[in-house]
């Protein structure tokens, strides 16, 4: 589905009392059915204040619904969910729908809303990211329902009016868009007594006091993620996207469409505001890819001119780890995680950090309760575009600075070298090395080669003698010639751990059949390690004893 909607507040009715500041002042509050006869410099209030809310009947079709984007792919089971979540009955009925930021909660809460209007009065939108949001918002359909009080009641009394009409009528849906604290909401609900209320929100904890039922929103399959960037980047197709199969009938010009799609983790934020960067620019998706790989600050930042141009991944994540700045361990273990796959990542991984055990569990269940990451009780994901971003570098914002990104970089590699088994030719630590072994690629592709440290090389020589031992040599000699590159430049061509990755490598040659290689490399580390360590070192005759019989699997 296509991005949030706009801001809703600005279709709301806008709030104005006449008069001096001082006039204004002595106007009071109408709450309810209270019957309030009050002059304001020598003005009696008008009748409709006085009248109950019971007797106040909505006007025909009172709707307040943010714009219609056109563009809404999928989520049929999520729609068919949220109906049933919110069945009428004689009471309230409450449903949460919650996800990551750019997930599309409220489109699709739009879109839920926009079919209730021709059974349900009013449908009104609120955007209650504040109290004081709310407030005006319920002070909006308080003049909806009455025009005639937009002058006579401040704003308090107006919202406190539109709560007394709900509590008295049935028939309605409320849908409390982007809620940051459900402490918010929590009084109006408790006072509305029939009706429908949907509530969008990052925060999918704290719920169960207020009796929701809570929906959690996912991201797109991939086919949908590649019909919704196809139908906005290439506007011709038709309504029910049937050119935008995986791979097939694609529109010229939009080559790689597939592989941007996954690149971007089918969020429908980001695939809307590609989508449309897209054809704003006119350029390819495979162009798009190369431009985000060279310059992934700049292009997680842009978005194409419109209306959501401001409202960028980069931009929206920023919010949700403001909410979060209480918690600096928060901002850190995201940095930390982001830096491993998209595959589940062992908790345990996090055993070594140099923080109490407690803290870092607390930081877990306030990022998942954000939706920043999935949490249970083995495993953390973490969806690939918010690991790309908590990477990325941006001297504009603080939880991206690059002094912590780049300390969080060598904290992730310390953190893979300490969770390794000792060595990658037993065969009873071959479990671990498999489920590690995304999150230690993921990281080697993340570091630049000239970016190597210490412990990157030693993980490079790592994955490169498992990788030859389990058959992958092709996979292993790239890895062992990086370990030796970057051990060069980091330890020294003498150092012992960079000649280690010499005869590794040179035994990765001899498996893959490359003998030119092998053989001379075998030799010139020999010279070496005679040279630097003696002739009686441990690791120079293990060399030895490898060069001399070639056939003799010795690796260290």
């Amino acid at each position: 589905m296509g991005a949030s909607p706009d801001d809703a507040t600005a279709g709301q009715p806008q709030i104005r009392m006449e008069g001096t500041a001082s006039e204004q002042g002595r106007v009071y509050q109408a709450a309810g059915d209270q019957t309030i006869t009050q002059t304001v410099n020598q003005m009696v209030l008008p009748d409709a204040v006085l009248r109950p809310v019971s007797e106040v009947a909505a006007p025909s079709r009172v709707v307040n619904l943010p714009r219609h984007t056109g563009v809404f792919v999928g989520r049929k089971d999520e729609l068919a969910s949220l109906e049933a979540a919110l069945q009428g009955g004689t009471e309230v009925v409450l449903a949460a729908v919650h996800g990551l930021g750019g997930i599309g909660k409220s489109t699709l809460a739009a879109r839920y809303a926009r079919a209730q209007a021709a059974c349900l009065n009013p449908v009104w939108w609120i955007t209650a990211d504040s109290a004081a949001a709310l407030q005006s918002g319920l002070a909006g359909l308080a003049v909806a329902l009455q025009p005639e009080l937009a002058t006579a009641l401040p704003l308090p009394a107006l919202a406190e009016r539109a709560t007394a009409w709900l509590a008295a009528h049935d028939g309605w849906l409320l849908v409390l868009d982007n809620v940051t604290d459900p402490a918010d909401v929590a009084p109006l609900l408790g006072r509305t007594l029939s009706g429908r209320v949907l509530v969008t929100s990052r925060l999918g904890e704290g719920w169960h006091r207020l009796d929701v039922q809570v929906l959690r929103l996912d991201v797109l399959d991939e086919r949908e993620a590649l019909n919704l960037l196809t139908r906005i980047a290439a506007p011709g197709l038709s309504r029910d996207g049937s050119r935008a199969g995986l791979g097939q009938d694609l529109p010229t010009g939009l080559d790689g469409a597939v592989e941007l799609v996954r690149e971007l983790g089918c969020l429908p934020l980001a695939i809307e505001q590609t989508g449309a960067y897209l054809h704003q620019t006119r350029l390819s998706p495979r162009a798009y890819l190369e431009l985000l790989r060279k310059q992934p600050a700049m292009m997680y930042g842009w978005a194409a001119r419109g209306p959501d141009s401001e409202r960028t991944i980069a931009r929206i994540w920023r919010l949700t780890l403001d909410q979060l700045t209480g918690i600096p361990m928060a901002g850190r273990l995201l940095r930390i995680l982001a830096w491993y796959g998209a595959e589940p990542i062992p908790r345990t991984l996090l055993a070594s950090l140099d923080t109490e055990a407690s803290e870092v569990q607390h930081a877990l269940g306030e990022l998942a309760a954000y939706n920043m990451i999935t949490l249970d009780s083995e495993t953390i994901i973490v969806h690939r575009l918010v690991q790309a971003v908590a990477r990325t570098p941006d001297p504009d914002d603080p939880h991206r600075q690059g002094d912590a990104i780049n300390a969080a970089c060598g904290q992730a590699s310390r953190l893979i070298d300490n969770a390794l088994p000792d060595s990658p030719q037993d065969p009873a630590g071959w479990p671990a090395w498999r489920m590690l072994l995304p999150h230690i690629t993921a990281l080697i592709d993340h570091v630049p080669p000239d970016a190597d440290t210490a412990t990157t090389a030693g993980l490079l020589n790592k994955i490169g003698l498992f990788l030859d031992g389990q058959g992958t040599v092709t996979r292993a000699i790239a890895y062992l010639e990086r370990a030796c590159t970057a051990g060069e430049r980091v330890l020294g061509g003498d150092h012992p751990n960079t000649l280690a990755s010499h005869n590794n490598l040179a035994y990765a040659y001899q498996a893959a059949g490359d003998l030119g290689r092998a053989i001379p490399l075998h030799e010139a580390t020999l010279a070496d390690c005679e040279r630097v360590l003696g002739a009686d070192h441990p690791l120079t005759e293990v060399v030895r004893d490898n060069q001399s019989a070639l056939g003799d699997r010795r690796e260290v």
